[in-house]
């Protein structure tokens, strides 16, 4: 196992957010990676570190040593006590990984011992130090220069440098010229749009008084506007992201914020100064604007002491924003020089896919794959979203299918600034050239153009065509749509793959430490037992080319001999015929679910399987099993799915949940790009 230390050259660094950002980059690579902060900065960020690496790292990270007990440790001169009690916390976060990540401490008025302390704790776990720098200090090389001839005249040295708070204009180049033969391990460049806070921590600082919850927890502070200036000067200021601070008693300015929330302008919120309050009579005005999402608190002091206090708001992520501090971390990971990195890691990657290896992959194969994907839900606020993220992100060129007029004004209420390249097309200017090569898809079952003209007012539809006749490459609906508004276009329009009898589904599961999948547990109720077999091929082809090695289990309520019964029958069966088609494939069953995930349960009712205790594959026996398997394990162990990802089809149309995510939407569409791209390939070779 490789041990890092990562140390600050100073305070406000962004220690915490750069050290996890490394882990999540690590895991991304198929590491397994421990992590620890032996040492509280103070009592107030007791958990605050620890917390981030198991909600966003999926990290068993234990708990650092209780502040009082290091203190009275230090104070007692008990210096090899102390690092006694943090090698244990080391060795207990270090078990069984392949890397071990430790924060360390930067320097507190009252913490004079902080740097000895890093420097005593890396020494005595021979990690190799890893410097922190912020590059709007000033001096910031020569900072790390010093500490690193510091450190060099005890014996140590640094294994490389993470400079943190670039500007834009920042030269990577020049500086890693200055650093000699440290290595850059990353420029991580400043991100206003990550600094925003929540509404909720400001009303925490101010200590608010909340009048109307809201949305006060979700909803961020893009800007303070403070209501000096009439109604009419400060409309131009009623934008998503603004909290507009204010007396009770600016009835003008207090009925334009209602306007805005009424017109759907997601505003941070509205803070009342002066421990003042809406009139009565304005609340009867509009209700609905006063009484809804928007988050309305007031304060005691007036407007000036209040815009001061705001001012000095921590920069630092509140312990329980766990949104915030996973776009930092995402952020951070991805602007760190991964070649570099593994260069200094000296132990190979874990066979098994991570989830964060997943993810990471999946985005990169998307980039690679650079598809065009149609949305046809184009005004749908989830999808404006996800559009906008896959095309600065360059994960896809999406194709958003609606009005111009009405998609900008859904991204304005939400703060989302469309990008020039976002491509926009209006279903009334492209909807009659789709007509003819309709009605010849359709004419085997009688289809004129009159009702071609009909059914293409459904944008699924639209979008469903603009794929057949290969003007993009996937298609992904269902944030509004039905499962079946979303699947029976494509059965009809794009028909099943060469060889394929069957349309089914898998959805990936990231569990803590790998990744497995699930199928089908969407489409089919009650599939025969030659489609079961064909779903376990389709799925075991799905896991392959998502880097998921396949060993699959065929489900039931028996393991092998131990049960019978006409459903255990169709699982043998289907079992009997997947082998004959794929002999050379890792797959097994009956197994009960039990048996095909624990060792010591398979050792038991199926010893000699290459399948019990390992799967990666499920494949449940009907539609009524997996669905309820895969949502009971989402819900309870708090595992993140990807899909359903549909299989057998000859292009790739793909479905969301209702309920899906921003995210679940930008991970779907990578898949889809992804499925493009194997499609193509398959039919080049």
């Amino acid at each position: 196992m490789q041990t890092f230390f990562f140390a600050p050259t100073r305070q406000n660094v962004g220690l915490t957010s750069v050290t996890l950002g490394v882990v999540l980059a690590l895991q991304r690579q198929g590491l397994r990676v421990g992590f620890i902060k032996p040492v509280p900065q103070d009592e107030t960020h007791i958990e605050r570190s620890a917390h981030f690496a198991r909600v966003l790292c999926n990290i068993d990270s234990p708990n650092p040593l209780p502040i009082e007990q290091v203190l009275e440790r230090v104070s007692a001169n008990q210096n090899d006590e102390l690092l006694e009690d943090v090698v244990s916390l080391c060795m207990t976060a270090a078990h069984d990984k392949d890397v071990l990540i430790i924060e360390g401490l930067h320097s507190e008025p009252g913490q004079s011992f902080a740097s000895r302390l890093n420097n005593d704790i890396a020494r005595t776990l021979q990690a190799e130090i890893i410097l922190v720098a912020s590059a709007t200090d000033e001096g910031a090389l020569s900072e790390v220069q010093l500490m690193a001839n510091q450190l060099k005249s005890t014996g140590r040295s640094v294994a490389g440098v993470i400079l943190n708070k670039a500007q834009d204009n920042f030269d990577a180049a020049a500086a890693q010229k200055e650093l000699n033969n440290t290595p850059l391990w990353g420029v991580v460049r400043f991100n206003p749009s990550l600094m925003a806070p929540r509404t909720l921590d400001i009303a925490r600082h101010l200590k608010a008084e909340i009048l109307v919850q809201g949305d006060i927890a979700m909803r961020r502070v893009q800007e303070v506007v403070v209501a000096a200036r009439s109604a009419t000067e400060m409309i131009d200021r009623l934008k998503p992201g603004a909290l507009i601070v204010s007396a009770g008693d600016r009835d003008d300015v207090m009925l334009a914020t209602a306007l805005a929330a009424s017109n759907g302008v997601q505003l941070a919120g509205l803070l009342l100064t002066h421990d003042s309050f809406i009139g009565d009579k304005l609340v009867e005005f509009a209700p609905r604007a006063f009484n809804s999402d928007m988050p309305i608190m007031r304060t005691k002091g007036d407007t000036f002491s209040t815009i001061t206090r705001i001012n000095r708001l921590p920069t630092a992520v509140a312990a329980d924003d766990d949104a915030r501090m996973g776009s930092v971390l995402d952020s951070v990971a991805e602007q760190l020089n991964t070649g570099t990195i593994m260069t200094a890691v000296k132990v190979p990657a874990s066979k098994r896919m991570s989830p964060p290896a997943f993810r990471f992959q999946l985005i990169q194969k998307a980039r690679a794959a650079n598809k065009r994907i149609v949305l046809p839900e184009g005004d749908e606020p989830r999808t404006i979203k996800a559009a906008v993220i896959c095309e600065e992100k360059g994960i896809a060129h999406c194709v958003l299918l609606g009005k111009r007029a009405v998609i900008e004004a859904v991204a304005a209420a939400q703060g989302v600034t469309l990008p020039a390249s976002l491509e926009i097309v209006d279903p009334d200017d492209i909807r009659e050239n789709y007509v003819p090569p309709m009605v010849e898809l359709r004419k085997s079952k009688g289809l004129t153009a009159g009702q071609a003209r009909d059914q293409l007012q459904d944008t699924v539809v639209l979008g469903t065509m603009m794929l057949a006749v290969d003007d993009v490459d996937g298609l992904v609906s269902g944030a509004v749509h039905t499962t079946a508004s979303t699947v029976r276009p494509a059965l009809q329009l794009i028909k099943t793959a060469p060889g394929s009898s069957i349309v089914s589904s898998v959805f990936f599961m990231l569990m803590p430490d790998q990744v497995l999948v699930y199928g089908d547990c969407a489409i089919n109720p009650d599939p025969k037992a030659e489609e079961l077999a064909e779903i376990a091929l389709q799925s075991a082809d799905s896991a392959k080319a998502f880097g998921v090695d396949p060993r699959v289990a065929m489900i039931s309520y028996s393991t092998g001999k131990s049960g019978t019964g006409a459903d255990v029958e169709k699982v043998v069966e289907a079992t009997r015929i997947a082998k004959e088609k794929a002999p050379e494939l890792a797959l097994d069953g009956p197994l009960q679910y039990d048996a095909a995930t624990v060792m010591d349960v398979a050792a038991s009712k199926a010893p000699g399987s290459k399948v019990a205790g390992q799967a990666t594959v499920f494949v449940f026996p009907d539609l009524n099993t997996g669905n309820t398997t895969y949502k009971a394990v989402q819900r309870s162990a708090n595992v993140i799915s990807v899909g359903p990802m549909l299989q057998g089809l000859r292009k790739p149309v793909n479905d969301l949940s209702r309920g899906a995510l921003v995210d679940d939407i930008v991970f779907t569409i990578a898949l889809t790009a992804i499925q493009a791209k194997a499609m193509t390939d398959a039919k080049k070779a």
